[in-house]
């Protein structure tokens, strides 16, 4: 086993106590029952606390003089404490899950809310396994310090301060004794495994999260595993992953063999000096047989609440560990934020116009690549502008910019005059529409997913749409209609069926402004020709930009646009590109031998 020592801790101190002060306003709205619950804790330590010295009271004052009535009274105490150790106890931990799992929903909600505000550009550079693990693993790691941690601290501390107290009150020689011979060794080996552990547990995250990213990306991508035979490949590295995160867990595994059983050897080190000196003392007369018995009772209250504060280290570093990656998480700001001022985009007609755009995916690199380049565009209101151009031409990142997803380094893009970078993004999204090249549909109903458009819409409403764009007929075919389950991702209908479906949503939102990417790639020629009529519909009376490698759903806009790295290389109708002769008429050639083939 190789030892990780913690790495240094500068400036992280005092952001690791500002997580912990995010953590307790968690519990700012819960603050009655915490209080309750703090209450509840101190009298059940209490009551843990007096058997021992009941029955140190019961030997020396009961049964020793033969006095039945005081014995009789002890017990009736004994009895008392284990009633209130019980009541209290009860309500302590009631109390405790109620605000911890109350707090965490609303961390869990914050988180969510957070991730939604994020950027496009953000789910590039992160994992979606990873972000599903802070909302799992790390969360649920965090409850275990919320709930059992807090619990676990504040009881061990008073029954550790409560112990010393007592034994001191019941013998000081015996009580010195018992801390000269466990605080040095217990000093030295909570230092060693404190050392050690806080790095072993923050790799225990690492790994487990790694292993959640592999998994989700696996399980998205299982058609493609299956139609390469990569079963086996997938098999063999997410073991090596697994494998990681096994090694990293004995580590811990090794700390805590080591160092907990450790403790339970002192502990009963300790007893046998105390009953071998102790023993001299009584067969002497210095101190009683009741105090004996008492002091051997407290060894056991003083060890145990050591060994719970570590194995709470545990715990804590754990939860810290989680923490710190949620707090990552929860720090990180919106590449695209609305800016100071920004104001709502009023009812637009739906002029929309580059002039001068300059755009990089990575502005801060070595060397700036540029994905558009003094770019200068315009899509009247209510017309249809077309971009064409070999992959990686730059249609795509033009789409993107329309629907702000990312801002441009150098130029403007704006609406009917607004640069959108003074405009609020909600206003600008309540009037933009977006169909991607995968008509991507969430898991439930048909009518579900045509309701994302619009929620609330009318059931005339939602049949009217499904018409619009020829997708009624096939709806109305299937078993259950409008409430058939598509399931995860649409994979129960087509590729043409969930297009439709995808066209019939935005149809419904009623945008002024619609951005279509690759809208009919991804289908076979009789669900384009479909589309294609579904598509006349939607773009109706609207301004459209339309993105396609299929030249047939272009030739009718009102303007084309042909893109080359980057750059705008030609614009006009379909006929007045054929006639020029240029970089459009050799790409409508290719397609149209393509086709014909």
């Amino acid at each position: 086993m190789r030892l990780v020592p913690r790495p240094p801790v500068g400036s992280a101190g005092r952001q690791r106590l500002r997580r912990l002060r995010g953590v307790a306003e968690l519990l700012r709205p819960y603050r009655g029952r915490t209080i309750v619950a703090l209450v509840s804790l101190v009298l059940a330590t209490a009551a843990s606390l007096a058997p021992p010295y009941l029955a140190k009271l019961a030997i020396d004052d009961g049964i020793t003089p033969h006095d039945l009535q005081a014995l009789d009274w002890i017990v009736a105490a004994f009895i008392g404490s284990a009633l209130l150790y019980w009541g209290a106890t009860y309500l302590q931990t009631y109390l405790v899950g109620w605000v911890g799992q109350r707090a965490l929903q609303d961390l869990r909600l914050r988180l969510f809310s957070h991730i939604q505000r994020q950027s496009i550009g953000f789910f590039g550079r992160r994992k979606t396994g990873v972000l599903i693990s802070r909302l799992t693993n790390d969360i649920q790691a965090l409850d275990q310090l919320v709930t059992d941690g807090v619990v676990t601290l504040f009881s061990s501390t008073l029954t550790l301060i409560g112990t010393v107290v007592i034994m001191l009150l019941l013998d000081v020689p015996l009580a010195l004794i018992t801390f000269v011979v466990a605080f040095p060794l217990l000093a030295i080996g909570s230092a060693v495994f404190r050392y050690y552990a806080a790095h072993a547990y923050l790799l225990v995250r690492v790994k487990i999260a790694n292993v959640t990213a592999y998994l989700q990306e696996t399980l998205s991508g299982v058609r493609i595993v299956r139609a390469f035979g990569r079963e086996e490949m997938h098999e063999r590295r997410f073991a090596v992953l697994n494998e990681e995160h096994r090694e990293a867990n004995m580590t811990t595994v090794y700390l805590n063999a080591a160092y907990f059983p450790g403790v339970e050897l002192l502990s009963a080190i300790g007893t046998a000096v105390i009953l071998l000196y102790g023993g001299y003392q009584a067969i002497d007369g210095n101190v009683t047989i009741g105090v004996l018995v008492a002091f051997v009772g407290y060894l056991q209250s003083f060890f145990d609440p050591i060994q719970q504060l570590s194995n709470l280290y545990a715990t804590y570093q754990q939860g810290m560990a989680a923490i710190d990656k949620i707090f990552d998480l929860l720090d990180t700001e919106p590449d695209m934020e609305d800016a100071r001022g920004a104001v709502d985009l009023p009812e637009v007609r739906g002029d929309v116009r580059f002039d001068g755009v300059w755009f990089s995916y990575d502005p801060e690199g070595e060397e700036v690549t540029w994905a558009l380049e003094e770019v200068n565009l315009v899509a009247p209101a209510g017309e249809t502008l077309a971009l064409v151009g070999e992959t990686g031409a730059g249609k795509s990142t033009v789409a993107k910019l329309v629907a702000r997803f990312y801002d441009p380094q150098r130029g403007v893009v704006s609406v009917d005059g607004h640069d959108l970078r003074d405009v609020t993004q909600a206003s600008l999204r309540r009037q933009l529409g977006v169909v991607p090249q995968e008509g991507f549909l969430f898991g439930g109903t048909v009518r579900e997913n045509i309701e994302f458009g619009r929620p609330g819409a009318s059931e005339l409403e939602i049949v009217a749409a499904t018409k619009a764009v020829g997708a009624h007929d096939f709806i109305r075919r299937m078993p259950e209609g409008y409430e058939t389950e598509v399931g995860e991702r649409g994979s129960r209908l087509s590729a043409g069926q969930r297009q439709l479906v995808a066209l019939a949503r935005a149809l419904i939102a009623d945008p002024r402004i619609l951005v279509l990417d690759e809208a009919t790639a991804n289908v076979d020629v009789h669900a384009e020709t479909a589309i294609e009529q579904g598509l006349r519909t939607l773009l109706a009376d609207r301004t459209a930009i339309v993105i396609a490698h299929r030249l047939s759903t272009v030739m009718n806009a009102d303007r084309i646009a042909v893109l080359e790295h980057g750059r705008v290389v030609e614009t006009g109708t379909h006929d007045e590109l054929i006639e020029a002769g240029g970089t459009y008429a050799r790409l409508y050639q290719t397609w149209a031998e393509q086709a014909a083939a």
